[in-house]
């Protein structure tokens, strides 16, 4: 709009003119009109459309059965499976592995709803040169970077919130109940009853995974880039 009304405004100056007085009047306007962007405007870019990838992937994971019956439901660990296995069979018991299935993963999506919080306020800290790098590297390349910088960070504050969850729906309790009994079955490998580290990272792994489906959503796909600052940031990253 800023380029066609300074062309009209012009354009009675450019009659008189000669050829190349009009191209360089033409060539001064166009580059008006295509600033490139700052880095403030890169960062400020990446953090809306990692905040909206964030947001929206801890909403869907909080829902009911948004880790349960989801590409990321948390599945028990090997050696749990062979303690539900081998508990199937005593009365009681016959469904134990997806009845703590729907408990561990029912943890997590309780704690999903306060984790977005905690992870947007970590794309806050992102400096502007770390902004740039993100959008001109990989279609991972901002997930890859917060996985590197804030994991042990998401994991000390998240923990309790998933301990809470797990408590919330006896899942602890549950699982230790379950293990006490399979450690008292002759000749078994005694297991850990404990839950919560486990749970904690696999959450986290879901919710990882959930931000890499959002971040290469908006590059990849023009319609998800619902501002014009996304449009014209993710355009410099179309262009490399």
């Amino acid at each position: 709009m800023k380029k066609g009304i300074l062309i009209l405004c012009i354009l009675p100056l450019l009659v008189a003119c000669d050829p190349a007085t009009v191209r360089r009047v033409m060539d001064s306007a166009s580059q008006l009109a295509d600033q490139p962007l700052t880095q403030e405007q890169v960062g400020q870019g990446l953090k809306e459309a990692l905040t909206i990838g964030i947001t929206e992937g801890a909403n869907l994971l909080s829902q009911q059965d948004g880790y349960y019956k989801s590409l990321y439901k948390i599945l028990l660990p090997e050696e749990a499976r062979k303690v539900t296995s081998r508990l199937q069979s005593i009365p009681g018991f016959s469904a134990v592995e997806e009845e703590i299935l729907e408990k561990i993963n029912r943890g997590a999506e309780d704690a999903a709803k306060k984790a977005a919080p905690i992870f947007v306020d970590a794309i806050k800290q992102m400096t502007f040169v770390d902004a740039t790098n993100i959008l001109m590297g990989d279609k991972n390349a901002a997930t890859t970077y917060l996985n590197r910088v804030t994991y042990d960070k998401l994991y000390q504050a998240f923990s309790p919130i998933i301990i809470e969850s797990l408590d919330k729906f006896n899942a602890r309790q549950y699982w230790g109940d379950v293990v006490r009994r399979y450690n008292r079955l002759p000749l078994v490998e005694q297991v850990n009853p404990d839950l919560d580290d486990y749970v904690v990272k696999q959450a986290l792994v879901g919710l990882f995974g959930m931000v890499e489906k959002k971040e290469l959503d908006i590059r990849t796909n023009l319609s998800a880039r619902t501002t014009d600052l996304l449009k014209k940031v993710f355009a410099r990253q179309d262009q490399k």
